[in-house]
């Protein structure tokens, strides 16, 4: 059995970090649920989706809340890297015993998305003939990742999740769940993401796409049997920097870097400057636990993402969203910048206000202001809570 234990900057990267069959579980679990055709004409025969749980499903099933996690995520919210998992849980201070998402109340459900490489089917997961699907994997679209997740819902007889919350990636698949399954919904939670992806947005995951094509040892996305060190780590990695600058805002960079060198180094003789070390470190990190090939499926899902097509457009979309939904914008986001929230806000009918997370960390902010957030989860919560 290999050893997929947590991370590890020793040696080469793999070609892959994906979580593949024959890897330690951890926490894992597994639901198989079928065949999809997805939205636009793509067939898998059959999928499978690595979900966790944590607390304990009410006689009713009237206590379930589901996280939907963003791009980079996946299934493991909270709880120590170890055996299976190669870092600590993405939301670690927000669900548990007493957590904003206190697990001796709810029971919570997050599943790695379609598409992704940390147990659920996509790029890296075996085709029919015993290959990895690689380049062959179909385009998939926010609206094929709430299917599968719907079905996962079925799965675990959830018939209606008490709240959805999910930040960016996950913001989007909130509001594809309210729009196009508005009974199996109490209530949402948005944070830091949008109703339609803008022309900033797609040129950014353009350019982040294009690096990772461009680099040779992508391979069209048939990489799978290269050996360590010689994956597309260059391009993911040009990918995630080209990323980090938009997860982060400029006044935090210039006032935690500057143009300070890095340590031992001199930028006037070929050395590096702070920052551009910062950006190496996380390309690194990247590619020691994520697929290049997931890390492309999954932003072409984020570009492809309009909730208002096929529905009248945005504005008619969210008019149909009656449930409460809790939208929050961070006020130092050049992702996705609040007017983007406050869209969602003018047209939901279940939107409150809008809230405001202030963070010098950018989109980041999310992942970095736990107490934040945290009360952002509790008013959400608050507005779902059945009366006692």
């Amino acid at each position: 059995m290999p050893d997929y234990g947590p991370l590890s900057y020793d040696g080469p990267p793999p070609a892959s970090a994906a979580w593949r069959e024959g890897d330690l579980v951890g926490d894992r679990r597994f639901a198989d649920l079928g065949e999809l055709r997805t939205e636009l004409g793509g067939v898998l025969p059959a999928v499978r989706v690595a979900y966790e749980t944590w607390g304990t499903l009410n006689a009713d099933r009237s206590n379930a809340v589901y996280v939907c996690h963003a791009l980079t995520g996946d299934s493991h919210v909270t709880g120590p890297a170890g055996p299976g998992h190669r870092t600590a849980g993405w939301w670690d201070g927000l669900v548990g015993p007493g957590a904003a998402v206190d697990t001796d109340e709810w029971f919570v459900v997050c599943a790695n998305v379609l598409g992704g490489c940390q147990g659920t089917t996509g790029p890296s997961s075996t085709a029919p003939d015993g290959r990895p699907w690689g380049s062959r994997f179909p385009t998939v679209t926010v609206g094929d990742l709430v299917e599968v997740e719907r079905r996962l819902s079925d799965h675990l007889g959830i018939d209606t999740w008490a709240l959805l919350l999910g930040p960016s990636l996950g913001g989007m698949r909130v509001l594809e769940w309210m729009v196009r399954y508005p009974d199996r919904v109490r209530g949402g939670l948005v944070l830091g993401s949008a109703a339609a992806v803008t022309a900033d947005e797609i040129g950014t995951h353009h350019v982040q796409l294009a690096a990772i094509a461009a680099d040779p040892k992508f391979r069209g996305g048939d990489y799978y049997d290269a050996a360590d060190g010689d994956g597309p780590h260059v391009g993911m990695g040009v990918a995630r920097q080209v990323a980090h600058l938009t997860y982060r805002c400029e006044t935090e960079l210039d006032l935690r870097f500057g143009r300070d060198p890095q340590d031992g180094e001199d930028p006037y003789d070929g050395g590096r400057f702070a920052v551009e070390s910062y950006l190496d470190h996380h390309a690194d990190k990247l590619s020691r636990r994520f697929d290049a090939n997931t890390y492309v499926a999954l932003t072409r899902a984020m570009s492809l993402f309009d909730l208002g097509r096929g529905r009248g457009g945005v504005a008619a979309a969210l008019a149909t969203i009656t449930a409460p939904l809790t939208v929050v914008g961070i006020d130092s986001d050049r992702l996705f910048p609040v007017r983007l929230q406050q869209q969602i806000v003018d047209h939901a009918p279940g939107a409150d206000e809008l809230h405001l997370l202030v963070s010098p960390y950018g989109h980041d902010g999310f992942l970095v202001e736990d107490e934040q957030v945290g009360r952002f989860v509790a008013h959400a919560l608050g507005r779902v809570r059945a009366p006692r």
